[in-house]
């Protein structure tokens, strides 16, 4: 899987509507033992919590492209500009802050034991 073709197809497919409506953009990371991880930025416009926002894109990314379509998981890890505005600068200027948050999702509940 090329995951630099797999982000640029997102970033024209998808990505580009949450960027302008909400100011939310993501990417994936890596994909490794049925889990997908992703990466992301949430702008000053998304209302939803840390919780709501990887559950809807780590669905987003699983629906939108048959490569990740067997993903059992997804590990979500998400860097917010309202928590922390200093963040976006570092971001802009290359530099990899910490994460304000990690969440983990799992598709399919039957997986639970």
């Amino acid at each position: 899987m090329d995951i630099e073709k797999l982000n640029r197809k997102h970033f024209v497919e998808n990505d580009m509507f949450y960027r302008v409506e909400y100011g939310l953009s993501s990417n994936l990371l890596d994909y490794k033992n049925c889990t997908a991880y992703l990466e992301v930025v949430i702008g000053n416009r998304w209302t939803k919590s840390h919780n709501a926002t990887a559950l809807e894109i780590a669905n987003l990314w699983r629906d939108a492209h048959p490569e990740l379509s067997g993903a059992i998981a997804c590990k979500v890890f998400i860097y917010d500009k309202k928590m922390s505005p200093y963040k976006a600068d570092l971001l802009m200027e290359g530099i990899k802050p910490d994460y304000d948050s990690k969440k983990g999702i799992i598709f399919n509940k039957q997986h639970l034991n």
